[in-house]
């Protein structure tokens, strides 16, 4: 049941936050993984924890995360852990408080329990399916807003700022992002009111956030309204956009006028 999973999947965050803190006050190679950006020690032994603990605890669940290679066998399991040891690796060499653990469990395509945790700020985001989302144990909610102008939006300002827009967004308050799974979380708590991110994102980056958000009464998509099904051959999505119902919709009415060059929409929307 995915409510047996979640006290795992949360023991198992705090724990990897807390190793993932230790490598910042110890310190720690970096590295670049081709076409990908950087990675550290402190990704690889997040990992390896996680990989560990969770294993053990579940030995008959698949495995698939950013930092592990990917096993095909993956695809015959009825359940699979869907892991991302430090989504946003560029924050957290910065010490930006802007980077997560994430973890889900996956059966049949979706996400049936989630944890999103932010160990720079204490925030831990947790859903089952079914049972609603929670930050810090509190019950959730996204933002019921439905006017674009005005909100707080997550994501990058270059693309909001975008000449391809042909007519430019209204006035919003703009929040960077380096972790997307962290992005979709402040949606679920209604700490901001959307998040727009235009680039192609991996089942890791996002199934944990896809449930806490869902259970938190909101919607993550693609820019033209479709889900996310996990654990397939590829584990590719060609972007992200998420809010409450009526500002989702607001939101994929805007993005539709979106007129980038075809080689500019190939690069950013897949």
């Amino acid at each position: 049941m995915s409510g047996d999973d979640l006290p795992l999947l949360i023991d198992a965050a705090r724990a990897a936050g807390a190793l993932a803190l230790h490598y910042q006050d110890r310190g720690y190679d970096i590295r670049e993984k081709p076409g990908q950006g950087p990675v550290t020690d402190a990704d690889m032994a997040v990992d390896a924890l996680l990989r560990d603990t969770l294993s053990k605890a579940r030995p008959d669940y698949g495995w698939l995360s950013e930092e592990s290679t990917d096993d095909p066998a993956r695809l015959l399991a009825p359940r699979l852990f869907v892991v991302d040891p430090i989504d946003g690796t560029r924050a957290f060499i910065k010490k930006r408080p802007l980077y997560a653990v994430s973890l889900a469990v996956v059966e049949g395509g979706r996400p049936v329990a989630g944890v999103v945790f932010n160990p720079a700020t204490g925030e831990l985001f947790d859903a089952a399916a079914g049972q609603g989302a929670r930050l810090n144990g509190d019950a959730i909610r996204v933002s019921d807003r439905d006017a674009i102008d005005g909100a707080r939006l997550v994501g990058p300002a270059d693309m909001f700022r975008s000449r391809f827009w042909p007519t430019p967004w209204p006035t919003i308050d703009i929040s960077p992002s380096s972790s997307i799974a962290y992005a979709l979380c402040q949606v679920a708590g209604g700490l901001s009111h959307g998040s727009v991110s235009l680039t192609g994102k991996s089942d890791w980056d996002i199934a944990a956030a896809d449930l806490i958000v869902r259970e938190a009464g909101g919607i993550a998509s693609t820019h033209e309204g479709e889900g996310f099904v996990y654990n397939r051959p590829s584990t590719r999505h060609r972007n992200v956009i998420s809010a409450g119902p009526r500002l989702h919709r607001a939101l994929l009415t805007k993005l539709s006028e979106f007129n980038p060059p075809p080689d500019v929409a190939r690069a950013m929307m897949g």
